[in-house]
């Protein structure tokens, strides 16, 4: 099982350049974590495919599973594990979330 769950999330950060494992939706985040990685990729016009692990209790542990990270939101970049949100906040305030997405030919939608 774990196996097909793992294919998935594979499939899911393969295909998308920005993905967010998140407690809700981008447009209705259920925690304040995951509301505040929402907000900063919005702030920076990052489009991104929102995945609500409150929806499904497989991927909600199977997600700190593969990414062998305990917390949600967990946000993937062009298939690469970034961080949850202490580390996004970070790299946002410093400069190197938008020097990553520079890097891995991200656009955001103001550009």
């Amino acid at each position: 099982m774990e196996n097909v769950i793992f294919d998935q999330i594979k499939k899911e950060i393969n295909e998308n350049d920005v993905v967010l494992y998140l407690k809700g939706t981008a447009v209705f985040p259920q925690c304040g974590f995951s509301a505040a990685v929402v907000q900063i990729l919005s702030q920076m016009g990052i489009s991104f495919k929102d995945v609500n692990i409150l929806e499904d209790n497989i991927i909600r542990q199977a997600i700190k599973d593969f990414s062998d990270w305990p917390t949600i939101p967990q946000l993937y970049v062009k298939g690469e594990f970034i961080g949850g949100c202490d580390i996004i906040t970070e790299m946002y305030e410093n400069g190197e979330l938008q020097q990553l997405m520079d890097d891995k030919g991200v656009t955001n939608q103001a550009a």
